[in-house]
């Protein structure tokens, strides 16, 4: 086990970290904070337990683990591709991809006269209709890749899906994402296209101090042959480079984050419940989703209630309706807001329709914090992390609908 003091020395910046044991590079990680990242892993719950949110494989990590390690960087964008270029070098036990790639995202440059760039899940690599040539990644969290490369893209805008000589611009051209050879392929050099690829390929190999150094030199050699306009193109982008406004692309001082979620998690779909009401007046009650990790929205759901402050028949009625619709895709879990009774009420209602799904119930402390989890164990045990995230995520909408129906009241 890694001494406390150990961890303290680590530095409050963002960068990735490797667990080890011996010389043994057991798991690595990114962080917005090194030292807070890695302290999250051996916070200890209120009877002494490791923090098992991560669930089994990475509390068995846990204590294998001798050593920290770190490797600062600039910013959380370079910390997210510097991550990956690092798990795909070293090929760490404990983050081995179960599911052969499938689940994770990759970043792939095509092989064309202006190269696209483009997010492809890892089971579509091999169908692609692109010839491919560079593929970056794995990427496991879709909603950080789909942040970094926004960010990436108002620094090197590149061409995705539209079709150059097409004239028109498509709408990442009129944002200034794509350099407009939608509208013609004069809008920019095929050489000055190339070269903007080059500097992407840096970048997302992680490589960001190399990348920055050969853009201070590339500003230098067109400052000497006086094409003053490409100067303080490239020295806009070093500037951008320099200073990435990315604060927001990695939430993970938490360890149940989106981003540290079990591997358990992917190809699995839950569903979780929550009713809200003041009173017993304007009773509501929520379904939300979560498929391969992540949350999915647009198949979260709202339903008006008609029993006041009865839960439990606000429950009922809630998983009644919902499976009523046969078309809605089938959860291989569903969590309940709730104690035993909320517990028992929805296993009830499973048996009346002859469904049988796994049941885990959230119980809350006064503070509406989680205090203990109820029904199927393995379940709780794989999905720990997602089973907490998404319950509160119920809360959230519950209580998000609930004060919108006050408000019409009024």
């Amino acid at each position: 086990m890694i001494a406390g003091n150990k961890v303290k020395k680590l530095p409050d910046v963002p960068g990735v970290y490797f667990f080890t044991r011996g010389r043994e590079i057991l798991y690595i990680g990114k962080a917005t904070s090194l030292r807070d990242r890695v302290r999250s892993y051996f916070s200890a719950t209120a009877n002494g337990q490791l923090e098992a949110s991560r669930g089994n494989r990475i509390v068995q990590m846990l204590a294998l683990v001798t050593n920290v390690r770190c490797q600062k960087t600039g910013s959380v964008l370079e910390a997210l591709l510097l991550e990956s270029e690092l798990i795909k070098k070293h090929q760490p036990k404990y983050n081995a991809r179960e599911k052969d790639d499938k689940s994770y995202w990759y970043v792939v440059i095509t092989k064309e006269e202006y190269p696209r760039v483009l997010m492809i899940r890892g089971q579509n690599l091999k169908a692609s209709p692109y010839n491919l040539k560079a593929i970056y990644g794995p990427f496991p969290n879709s909603a950080e890749l789909r942040e970094a490369l926004r960010l990436i893209r108002k620094i090197f805008p590149y061409r995705d899906r539209c079709t150059p000589n097409a004239g028109k611009l498509c709408f990442n051209a009129q944002i200034g994402l794509c350099p407009g050879l939608c509208m013609s392929a004069d809008s920019i050099s095929r050489s000055a296209y190339r070269r903007q690829i080059i500097h992407l390929k840096i970048l997302l190999s992680g490589r960001v101090r190399t990348l920055i150094a050969k853009l201070t030199s590339e500003m230098r050699a067109a400052s000497r042959r006086q094409d003053f306009e490409q100067s303080a193109q490239l020295r806009d982008q070093i500037r951008a480079l320099e200073h990435i406004q990315d604060v927001g692309l990695i939430k993970d001082t938490n360890p149940m984050s989106r981003s540290n979620l079990d591997m358990n998690d992917m190809n699995f779909r839950i569903e979780s419940y929550d009713i809200a009401h003041l009173a017993g007046t304007s009773a509501v009650g929520v379904m939300t989703v979560a498929e391969d990790g992540e949350f999915k929205p647009s198949d979260y759901r709202k339903f008006k209630v008609a029993h006041g402050a009865d839960d439990l028949a606000n429950l009922r009625e809630v998983l009644m309706r919902r499976f009523r619709h046969a078309e809605w895709l089938r959860p291989n879990l569903i969590v309940i807001d709730g104690g035993p009774a909320q517990l028992k009420t929805a296993q009830q209602v499973l048996s009346e329709n002859k469904i049988t799904i796994p049941i885990v119930s959230v119980i809350k402390d006064d503070c509406h914090r989680p205090k203990d989890l109820l029904g199927d164990r393995q379940m709780i045990v794989n999905h720990r992390a997602l089973i907490l995230h998404l319950n509160h995520e119920a809360h959230r909408f519950a209580v998000s609908y609930h004060r919108q129906k006050l408000r019409h009241r009024v």
